[in-house]
This record gives C-alpha cells, sequence and structure tokens, in this order.
C-alpha cells in the first residue's frame, strides 16, 4: 500500500499543478481573444480617423505612398500607422496573458518591443510630414527661378529637396536609436566623400561648363555697369 501511495504522490503533484494552471491558461486565452478583437477594432478606428483628416492626401503628396508602392505593396501610410496601431494593442494583450502565466522573462522581452513600436511610428511620422516639406521646399525654389529666369532652376529644387529630405531621414533614424548612431555616421561619411568627389572632379574637369552655369545664372553687365 505504501509503495502505491509512493507511486501515486507525483501523479497526484502533476494533477494538481494541472488544475491550478488551466484556469490562469483560459484567462490566458481569453484575454487573448479579446485582444485580438480590440486590435482589429482599434486599427480600424485609427485608419478611418487618419482618412477622415485627410492624412492620406498629405503622404500622397509627400510621395510616401508612391515609394511604399515602388516596394510592391498596395497599402499606403495610412495603413501602415494601422497596423503598426494594431500591432501595440495585440502586444499589450500578449503582455498581459503572459504576465497571468506567470511568464516573467516573455513579458519583458515583449513589454521591451512595445516600447519600441511608438518610436517607429514618431520616426514614420517624421518622414512623412519632413517629405511634405522637402517637396513643398523644392517646388517653391523651381517656382522662384523660373520667375527669375534663372537656368536649371529645376536642378536647383530637386537639390534643395533631397537635402532636406536626407536630413529628416536621418533625424528619423536618430530617433529609433539603434546601432548607437553608426548609421547616421556612415552615411555622413559617405555622403561626405561624395560631395568631395563630386566637387574635385566638377572644378578639375568641368570648368567651362562650370563657367557656362554661373554666366547663365549671373549674366553680367554687357555696358560693364557703366551709364
Amino acid at each position: 500500500m505504501n509503495d502505491i501511495n509512493v507511486l501515486l504522490e507525483p501523479v497526484h503533484a502533476l494533477l494538481t499543478q494541472v488544475g491550478a494552471f488551466m484556469p490562469r491558461l483560459l484567462i490566458a486565452l481569453g484575454v487573448l481573444v479579446v485582444g485580438w478583437l480590440f486590435a482589429k477594432a482599434f486599427r480600424f478606428s485609427v485608419v478611418k480617423t487618419l482618412r477622415l483628416l485627410n492624412f492620406n492626401v498629405l503622404t500622397e503628396r509627400a510621395g510616401v505612398d508612391a515609394f511604399l508602392q515602388q516596394g510592391g505593396t498596395e497599402k499606403d501610410t495610412t495603413d501602415v500607422v494601422g497596423w503598426i496601431a494594431y500591432a501595440v494593442a495585440l502586444l499589450v494583450s500578449l503582455i498581459i496573458a503572459f504576465n497571468s502565466l506567470g511568464l516573467t522573462q516573455v513579458t519583458d522581452l515583449l513589454s521591451k518591443l512595445l516600447l519600441f513600436v511608438p518610436k517607429v511610428l514618431v520616426a514614420l511620422l517624421i518622414a512623412v510630414f519632413g517629405s511634405y516639406f522637402a517637396r513643398f521646399v523644392g517646388t517653391t525654389v523651381q517656382a522662384y527661378c523660373r520667375a527669375a529666369a534663372i537656368s536649371d532652376g529645376e536642378l536647383l529644387g530637386r537639390l534643395v529637396r533631397y537635402a532636406i529630405l536626407t536630413f529628416v531621414l536621418l533625424l528619423a533614424i536618430d530617433h529609433l536609436d539603434i546601432s548607437g548612431g553608426l548609421i547616421q555616421q556612415t552615411f555622413l561619411i559617405l555622403l561626405a566623400g561624395f560631395v568631395f568627389a563630386a566637387a574635385l572632379a566638377f572644378g578639375l574637369g568641368a570648368r567651362d561648363h562650370a563657367k557656362a552655369i554661373l554666366d547663365r545664372w549671373f549674366p553680367r553687365d554687357p555696358t560693364g555697369g557703366k551709364q
């Protein structure tokens, strides 16, 4: 009889642990189902609100939607923001579910990921508004050059636009705080090298062309300033 009790004691302990774990598992599954439904509703409300605020018009004019579509997706930036909101709501439900199960290591990992998602959202907003501002300034420069009868106005507008866009992208990457600034430093080094090489090549091999461009932009007075 004692031998039977010794054999049944581990089984009894296992069944006791399973019985204590099952309610927590059911609660966790319920939290996941409710969280999934809430995440879908939250994504729908975010996308609907952004479209009512004409956020999709802003991203289309900024050129961000065209960039996404060139990558092979049919989603626009508003849909991307909606999916980010969906991910945030789903991560919150996962954290609550795993916390109820006592899986603290998984909860800590998901918490770190949850703290990173808003940085991605802010970086995306910086890229959207910065792209719109860059296009606006570039268009303004082109219009001014046309009004002032300055040749190569389109080229100047594009240079200004791409310069502002580069600065905006660096701000967005810096906000993500990844690689300890390595990406920004590497990009700046490559950009400086490209500018130096282009200036050197332009100065040595295209002096006549540079003189012609300057003469078009700033024509000399044929009378030499005499009345």
